[in-house]
């Protein structure tokens, strides 16, 4: 028996409430356009039910699924700022905190090669 990813029946909460705001981010782009769910999934190359469930932040959903929806509305450059190092102030600060205080006193200079 092949053991379900439990993400995928039951992401945490926060998970869930992100993919389904991405997924109605995404739709509403799409009415924007006044694009239908089929033009979507022949652009990108999919069946319209996985557009279908993408827009409904179904969490079976691939991340493929989600950046080509990106890309097919004039999107993409929007998924740089995902996880963006410079944007990320826990990350810095415990980076921060790892550094060393000063640079190592030089003991002179030796021509041991």
């Amino acid at each position: 028996m092949i053991a379900r990813n439990p993400l995928l029946s039951a992401p945490p909460y926060q998970v869930e409430q992100a993919l389904k705001r991405l997924g109605a981010n995404l739709r509403t782009a799409r009415l924007r356009r006044n694009l239908s769910i089929q033009e979507i999934a022949e652009k990108i190359g999919v069946e319209r039910h996985v557009v279908s469930a993408a827009e409904k932040g179904k969490p079976s959903t691939g991340i493929a699924i989600y950046t080509a929806m990106l890309w097919s509305l004039g999107l993409i450059d929007q998924l740089s700022d995902v996880a963006d190092p410079d944007r990320d102030e826990e990350g810095k600060t415990l980076g921060k905190a790892r550094e060393r205080a000063k640079a190592g006193t030089s003991k002179g200079l030796s021509d041991d090669f």
